[in-house]
């Protein structure tokens, strides 16, 4: 029997694939997201970091409460550095003005 010496050719899309996957999420950093919470709050903010419990560090975040009228979100409350537990985090979007400044993301320009 010959061994070969260096990754599968699975190994090798495995890496590729979760390299990808790295250089869209470096791609987002320092981008302003809207984090929606199992609570129903909002947390906006610019994501710093995540990691692969799919918890999310905001900086400068706000943090706006579930409202009954949909077009009024209140005013925000100012938490500074904030950590979202991974389990509690039921949407991501990235705000769109912070795509503008982004390659490859589906910005306009």
């Amino acid at each position: 029997m010959i061994e070969e010496n260096g990754p599968s050719a699975h190994e090798q899309r495995e890496v590729s694939s979760s390299s990808q996957a790295r250089q869209k999420l470096e791609g987002l950093l320092n981008k302003n997201m809207r984090i929606r919470m199992t609570d129903g709050r909002t947390l906006v903010g610019l994501f710093l970091c995540t990691d692969r419990d799919c918890n999310v560090i905001l900086g400068s975040a706000q943090e706006f409460l579930k409202s009954s009228d949909t077009f009024s979100q209140g005013e925000p409350r100012v938490l500074g550095l904030a950590m979202i537990p991974g389990h509690h985090v039921v949407s991501i979007e990235v705000e769109a003005d912070s795509l503008e400044d982004a390659d490859g993301f589906g910005a306009n320009h």
